[in-house]
């Protein structure tokens, strides 16, 4: 495993961040396709040993069971020093109401931290902007629960990148603490994040972490092969529907290019957005370990120039999805 600094921080993070929305008991929330713990278990061990140190869950992946299992498998298998945790405020979760308010915020963190069984999280995003709640407000909250030492520090999610250079520019002329992340959605086949979000993370020294790297499974397995969560995945149907022709020409030299390196086109597709600055770490997820190791071997691809334009010069522009 390679390891790097994680933006402006003195977090150190390996290159692949394990994402936990997998793990969560399956009656709870919305996602049936959950792991329960008996079997999320192994797998957050398994990363471990293969090095990866950042964790990333939210309050709301399965109704905060999410939360609860990581953390217990945390602190079984490794000490609060050794591990970089983030987790998400914003959308509902229990009687919590959907939000980014003062009051939504501060009991947020309290239910996170105490569904984790840690003191603090190194890392509190926000899963999404909110357009009830005065930015100020948001902003000002999230700065208390830094000098509380709940949170080490703050990053973002998906919004539009006007919304993240406003959110600075009050920062900054706050003298509040800033977000030092931003996990956008991006990948080899939804690239509208290059033309103003990463060139907006690069300005700021913002570290850059993007979710479904891999399209949700579309860039694991032959274009038009089905999994179950595939079939039952309504929120990745949203993100992909309209484009799959453009999305399966990319797909096919995608496959071409693994063929060349000798590697999977989960490994290719990873190690393509690990070539990109500013990328920090990718967030992975996998329900077994046979894929986890797949995945972990990513680090150890480096493409040439010409494969990466091969994966690249087919790509036409794409509607903006993933957020309001």
């Amino acid at each position: 495993m390679e390891y790097n600094t994680l933006g402006s921080t003195d977090l150190r993070v390996s290159r692949l961040c394990l994402g936990c929305m997998t793990f969560g008991e399956p009656d709870r929330g919305r996602h049936a396709w959950t792991l329960p713990e008996d079997s999320s278990r192994p797998i957050i061990q398994r990363a471990l040993a293969g090095g990866i140190n950042f964790f990333d869950t939210a309050n709301s992946y399965s109704d905060g069971s999410s939360e609860e299992i990581v953390g217990r498998a945390l602190r079984d298998f490794a000490r609060r020093d050794e591990v970089v945790v983030a987790t998400k405020v914003y959308h509902q979760t229990g009687d919590l109401a959907e939000g980014l308010s003062r009051p939504q915020i501060l009991r947020s963190i309290d239910d996170s931290l105490r569904r984790l069984g840690m003191d603090y999280v190194d890392l509190l995003q926000i899963h999404r902007w909110d357009y009830n709640t005065p930015i100020e407000e948001t902003l000002e909250a999230l700065d208390d629960v830094v000098k509380a030492g709940k949170a080490r520090y703050i990053g973002a999610s998906s919004m539009h990148a006007s919304q993240f250079a406003r959110a600075l520019a009050l920062q900054t002329q706050h003298g509040w603490a800033r977000f030092v992340t931003m996990q956008d959605h991006y990948n080899l086949i939804y690239r509208e994040e290059e033309r103003e979000m990463l060139p907006l993370c690069a300005q700021e020294g913002i570290a850059v972490i993007p979710w479904s790297p891999l399209a949700r499974g579309r860039l694991t397995r032959p274009w038009g092969e089905t999994t179950a969560r595939l079939v039952s995945d309504e929120f990745g149907k949203t993100l992909y529907s309209t484009t799959e022709d453009n999305d399966a020409q990319i797909a096919e030299r995608l496959a071409d290019v693994a063929e060349e390196t000798g590697a999977t086109r989960a490994q290719v597709a990873l190690a393509w957005l690990l070539s990109k600055a500013g990328v920090a770490a990718p967030i992975i997820g996998t329900s077994r370990e046979e894929q986890l190791d797949e995945l972990l071997n990513a680090v150890d691809i480096t493409l040439q120039p010409e494969q990466i334009a091969k994966l690249e010069t087919l790509y036409l522009p794409h509607p903006v999805v993933g957020f309001k």
